[in-house]
């Protein structure tokens, strides 16, 4: 019996080798990349190598070259395999034989075994110095791709821990927020005893207040969902002129309070629509309140709906174009990204974590559309030629089918 070590990136070939060889009595050590190969093969000393040229990491040529760099597996037979090889470049960097791919389950036992005493790699293998400067690079080459695994390994659990925070802390955010709105909303209708007018009025900032907190938490809770791939978007029917008029309403009052006109030129005609109207609505009053943050006072923000047939078919499409200071090209795709700012120095004049953008483009995605953005605008909107910022919102009328969007009455509120 002898010890393979087989190293393969495909599962399909690394279960039939096992098979065959385990059948004919042999012992089979797998590996799916070149590094956790060498590895492997430093620890267990095999008495052959089956060694797929194509490896996610280092290629075939590069681990054949490092395994003849070490002195405890001189004498032990490389063999190389792959659909399309060069057999004179294998043999050169210290294969002993190649097989061809897709292996023949029926004679792979006996071929492997035939070349489990062979080593030609020595008639082969170019000059001595050659060949000794060549495993120099492939080991400098091993351990930079060791140190870059490790790094994307740290990133990837950073990453990790970052979705687990924004959950965790949206949730502990949420928790007391709500019986806060819930006695605000009580003591507004007047239920819990007569108020003045300016505890009235104190009362109604401190419930707009807590309305934006929860805003907020909702789109960070989202967010999480979204890159934890958790959301679920419900297909619903709406209309989507009365959701962007409903937006406006919303984001009205917070324009009026910076000097800010909103123009809009709606259509007369209902957009019926299916999708998740609600994280629809979310999306549109980000891209609103983006508008209304950049627009200085005085300005005016231009709004237009309509539709539009392209290659992609029918969408309805939302054009926001402020009068604000507009954004650098380099920069326009970053601002896309969850929680970049173009400043996000703590004087920064303008509010906001940076997440609105990000969240309505996940959201429309989820919808069969997009966003767009074009500093300056290219063109006039609502009929008016605005210098600052156009962010192109498109859907799809019929949400194409997802895999996370659930049934209304059995998804999770």
């Amino acid at each position: 019996m002898a010890l393979i070590l087989h190293i393969d990136a495909a599962s399909e070939d690394r279960d039939l080798v096992a098979k065959s060889l385990q059948t004919a009595g042999h012992e089979v050590k797998a590996a799916k990349t070149g590094l956790e190969g060498i590895s492997l093969a430093q620890e267990k000393r095999p008495d052959l190598v089956l060694l797929d040229m194509d490896l996610p990491d280092l290629d075939g040529y590069e681990v054949t070259l490092r395994l003849r760099g070490i002195a405890e597996l001189d004498g032990v037979p490389v063999i190389a395999a792959a659909t399309e090889i060069d057999e004179r470049a294998s043999l050169a960097v210290g294969a002993d034989g190649n097989l061809k791919k897709p292996l023949d389950a029926k004679t792979l036992a006996s071929t492997i075994e035939a070349m489990l005493n062979i080593s030609v790699y020595k008639e082969h293998r170019g000059t001595e110095t050659l060949r000794l400067r060549s495993q120099k690079i492939v080991r400098h080459l091993e351990e930079k791709v060791i140190e870059l695994s490790e790094a994307n390994r740290r990133l990837e659990e950073l990453a990790r821990l970052r979705r687990e925070f924004l959950r965790n802390i949206t949730h502990e955010l949420a928790t007391p927020l709500t019986p806060i709105m819930g006695y605000l909303r009580l003591f507004i209708e007047g239920q819990l005893g007569k108020l003045t007018p300016l505890q009235l009025k104190s009362l109604n900032a401190m419930s707009a207040s807590t309305e934006r907190l929860r805003f907020l938490i909702d789109t960070l809770l989202d967010m999480s969902h979204l890159e934890t791939g958790r959301m679920h978007f419900y297909d619903r029917k709406y209309n989507f002129s009365e959701l962007v008029k409903r937006a406006i309403e919303e984001t009205l009052s917070r324009a009026e309070d910076g000097d800010v006109r909103i123009i809009s030129e709606l259509p007369s005609v209902d957009l019926p629509a299916r999708g998740d109207s609600d994280k629809l609505f979310r999306a549109i009053i980000h891209v609103l309140d983006n508008a209304v943050k950049f627009t200085p006072p005085g300005g005016k923000i231009a709004l237009q709906v309509f539709e539009d047939h392209s290659k992609q078919g029918r969408q309805y499409v939302l054009e926001v174009a402020d009068a604000g200071p507009g954004v650098d090209p380099e920069r326009i795709k970053k601002i896309l990204e969850p929680f970049y700012q173009a400043d996000g120095s703590p004087t920064r004049s303008h509010g906001g974590v940076g997440l609105g953008l990000a969240f309505a483009q996940r959201v429309t995605q989820g919808l069969g559309g997009n966003i767009d953005i074009q500093s300056p605008p290219d063109k006039a909107v609502a009929g008016l030629r605005l210098k600052g910022t156009c962010v192109r919102l498109w859907v799809s009328p019929e949400a194409p089918p997802m895999d996370t969007r659930k049934n209304p009455a059995s998804a999770p509120v």
